[in-house]
């Protein structure tokens, strides 16, 4: 029968083998895989190139190390040796340990330089065709995303952008809001919307369809609802979306109400953390809702200020018809 010590390491040997089984599950869960997901954005491309070089070096570090230690244990190991006898000393050897320190300092300066020859295509857009940029303000509030366009077309939790075409997202929070992140991760990496900072990133879309997003920043209660989508579209289908939403007063109330006003209350008015909405007397009332959208009051942010007229015209037609007189 092996010695208590043996058995020990016998057992915990299983335990980690039975460990690196269970949460190999988990990794290859959710996505796919353990890889990012596939990059639809220049910038993306390069947040997942960096990803696997990193994983690669590291994943072989690991590997020749956890080799060698288990290496270490089979041939230095007591052999029924008495336990207060000392195994043999091994001195020190003046070039392994400067291989072994150099070896290191090789490994991060390569990291760190492929990083860097990578970074300037993350973090700044093509230069070409500049003055064809599409410029989005993206404001993060609790707990919806607001998309302003450059004629002033207003969008809520869906941003839509012509594929191909570089999108410039300006990024921020209103001075009375929290820290939020925008992160789509097919089109690029995290971005704090900072209240009162402007923050800059951008990406270009090279395959129509959605892709989704979250608010990877905690935010509050309803942090986890704070969702966000990219709907990429062929070139003249975003010119002629883009126009229309400027007159788009029915989709636009939904689209308010589902992003502003749904987290809290329901997307059917049902309550969630705030309360019912069917035959609330305030809906029914624009001018108190509106001075209750722009001031908050007790638990309610005010979701609604800094918007436009027509923003608040289309939330207001959208729940009295809705919701107000049992409507």
């Amino acid at each position: 029968m092996p010695p208590p010590v043996r058995r020990k390491l016998l057992a915990s040997t299983w335990i980690v083998l039975a460990l690196a089984l269970v949460l190999s599950g988990t990794a290859l869960a959710g996505n796919g895989g353990i890889a990012p997901v596939a990059p639809h954005s220049p910038n993306a491309g390069g947040i997942r190139d960096a990803y696997w070089l990193v994983l690669v070096i590291t994943g072989a570090i690991f590997v020749l190390v956890e080799a060698a230690l288990v290496l270490f244990v089979i041939r230095y190991r007591s052999a029924g040796r008495p336990r207060e006898v000392e195994g043999p000393q091994i001195r020190g050897h003046g070039r392994l340990e400067l291989i072994w320190t150099a070896i290191p300092i090789l490994i991060l300066a390569g990291i760190a330089s492929f990083v860097f020859y990578k970074l300037n295509g993350i973090d700044t857009a093509p230069a070409r065709a500049a003055g064809n940029h599409l410029k989005v303000r993206v404001e993060g509030r609790q707990f919806y995303w607001r998309f302003v366009y450059p004629n002033g077309a207003v969008a809520v939790n869906e941003l839509r952008a012509p594929a191909g075409r570089v999108v410039d997202l300006d990024i921020t929070a209103p001075a009375n809001d929290v820290a939020h992140s925008w992160w789509v991760p097919s089109l690029g990496g995290k971005l704090d919307a900072i209240p009162g900072k402007m923050n800059h990133t951008w990406f270009e879309a090279d395959k129509v369809g959605v892709y989704q997003g979250q608010c990877a920043e905690f935010c509050g209660a309803q942090h986890a609802l704070m969702l966000s989508r990219v709907r990429v579209v062929p070139p003249a289908e975003f010119d002629a979306w883009v126009t229309r939403q400027l007159t788009a007063g029915a989709s636009l109330g939904r689209q308010t109400f589902e992003g502003a006003c749904g987290p809290c209350h329901g997307v059917n008015g049902q309550g969630l953390i705030g309360p019912p909405l069917q035959g609330n007397g305030t809906l029914a009332n624009p001018k108190m809702l509106f001075v209750l959208l722009r001031n908050g009051r007790r638990a309610m942010p005010p979701v609604g200020r800094g918007w436009d007229e027509r923003q608040l015209n289309a939330l207001a037609a959208y729940v009295k018809k809705r919701f107000s007189s049992g409507g």
